[in-house]
């Protein structure tokens, strides 16, 4: 612990000089403005982001797009108070309660509960993210490749669950199609070409940039030429900073939700949207006045913005020791380290713990970053939701354009960015989720290299796939996931359910 502590002090050191601290300020901003403004999302801003830092040191590259990603969640609950349109999908449920109390003349007052929401859940996550890493790393350094194998499949399937709750099948299409995407071009043990049908661009597989750039920043410029123009609402912001008692009256949801959070965000593929809602329902479960939930509950708005931004550090958790994102930005965020040379993963508590001890650090400088941007120059940002679509959109376009273009400098990217994009507008029109499509193509490679580099150790045997304690565990999950969402499975435990109430009422 001692150690630990020796360590952040180390990275925090690092981090405290001029340069880096305007650094900070500027891309927390930014971030803030990204997430503000409808369509723009966290995954997107971050996309873009890492087309322009390619020349930076990893440190300071990777310290601007955790800013971008912590400011971005924050910032997408102004849209989502003001407009009742989430500014990111992260915040849709801050709308529940926060549009309400705009309504009520309360909007200062709203956003001032979201900032401090979102800076307490923050430092919840933080500090999971410094406590668990290095545990869940250690853990992960008895992994195999058959173990990584079945950790592909349990992400994809785990996240095509929780992403498309309503018909899940379209969540588990949408991540195996993406590893099927991700087989195309030379594998990664004997180069052998596959899937390319002849054509050398091909040849060298589906590189992850430009179609995240496509699949969330391109497609989303699709989607908003068919929604139209939406006024700001005229509320008057008079007290932003909230007061103590406000806040300290709801300490144990405060508590619970960034727990929950972090647990959500920790697991692959799903999300801060789904952290905040957990934590909303949870919090009007639990809560003795859940009839004002949905009406302007303080209590709803303080859950949702903190379960939300706690995400945040629990996406970032697998993403350092399992080399396994949890979350669409944090996916953005692991391909920004490997293009600097870092390599997260369970080695790197070995190779760099340094290096997860700076992330923490970079966290820590970008919560402080949010909440004092958070609560000065409200009424000066808000100015800027009333930017017109017509003007933003072009702007999107040719960022996704540059963004795809940058990473290697090829023509090529930017066709696959405008079919991810046309395949991304598909895909949400036919409400298939697009988070597991990605996750997919990122656990693709890890998929295929464990899986034959298994196969070689085992002389192709396949019992051992099925005997391992740790294979045992994931299948169990796995399976139970897909089953849990059957309809016949859910009957059945129903039917079981009843039988049991009703025998200890004979009794």
């Amino acid at each position: 612990m001692f150690e630990g502590l020796k360590m952040l002090g180390i990275g925090l050191g690092n981090f405290l000089t001029l340069g880096t601290i305007f650094n900070v300020f500027w891309a927390t901003q930014l971030g803030i403005i990204v997430g503000m403004l409808p369509g723009l999302t966290a995954t997107m801003g971050i996309a873009l982001l890492t087309t322009l830092t390619f020349r930076m040191p990893a440190d300071n590259a990777v310290l601007i797009l955790i800013c971008m990603y912590i400011g971005s969640i924050y910032g997408g609950s102004r849209s989502a108070i003001l407009l009742n349109i989430p500014g990111t999908p992260a915040n849709a449920a801050t709308a529940v309660d926060g549009h309400p109390l705009s309504r009520q003349g309360r909007a200062g007052e709203a956003i001032g509960i979201a900032t401090t929401g979102s800076f307490l859940g923050s430092v919840i996550g933080m500090i999971m993210l410094a406590l668990f890493t290095p545990l869940i790393g250690n853990f992960a350094l008895s992994f195999q490749s058959i173990e990584f194998f079945w950790l592909a499949i349990f992400g994809v399937v785990i996240s095509g669950t929780l992403t498309a709750p309503k018909d899940p099948l379209k969540g588990w299409i949408s991540g195996f199609f993406g590893l099927m995407i991700a087989m195309i071009g030379m594998e990664g043990i004997h180069a052998h070409v596959r899937f390319s049908f002849g054509n050398i661009e091909l040849s060298g597989g589906i590189r992850l940039i430009p179609a995240m750039v496509g699949a969330f920043g391109f497609a989303e410029v699709i989607m908003m030429m068919k929604h139209q123009k939406v006024e700001i609402i005229k509320s008057e912001i008079k007290r932003v900073i909230p007061r103590f008692m406000d806040i300290a009256k709801y300490w144990k949801t405060i508590i619970r939700s960034g727990l929950i959070g972090t647990f959500i965000g920790a697991i692959p593929g799903v999300g801060e949207d789904i952290g905040a809602w957990v934590s909303y329902d949870f919090a009007r479960r639990a809560s003795k006045e859940s009839e004002k939930f949905g009406h302007g509950s303080i209590e709803g708005l303080i859950a949702a913005e903190t379960g939300n931004n706690a995400a945040v550090g629990g996406a970032i958790i697998p993403v350092l020791s399992l080399a396994i994102p949890g979350s669409a930005p944090a996916a953005v965020l692991m391909a920004a380290m490997y293009i600097h040379g870092v390599r997260p993963g369970p080695l790197i508590m070995v190779e760099n713990p340094q290096f997860v001890y700076s992330v923490v650090a970079m966290f820590l400088l970008a919560t402080v970053a949010m909440f004092i941007l958070g609560l000065s120059m409200v009424k000066t940002l808000v100015k800027v939701l009333q930017v017109p679509r017509s003007k933003l959109m072009p702007v999107v376009l040719v960022l996704c354009v540059i963004g795809a273009y940058a990473v290697e400098s090829r023509y090529f990217d930017i066709i696959i960015m405008v079919i991810f994009g046309l395949l991304g507008y598909v895909m949400q029109e036919l409400d298939y989720p697009v988070a597991p499509m990605v996750l997919g193509i990122i656990l693709g490679d890890i998929l295929d290299k464990n899986l034959r580099r298994a196969l070689v150790l085992t002389d192709g045997s396949l019992t051992p796939f099925f005997t391992r304690p740790i294979s045992i565990v994931l299948i169990f999950f796995i399976i139970l996931s897909m089953v849990s969402k059957m309809r016949w499975f859910n009957l059945f435990m129903g039917n079981v359910k009843a039988s049991i109430k009703g025998l200890f009422k004979r009794r």
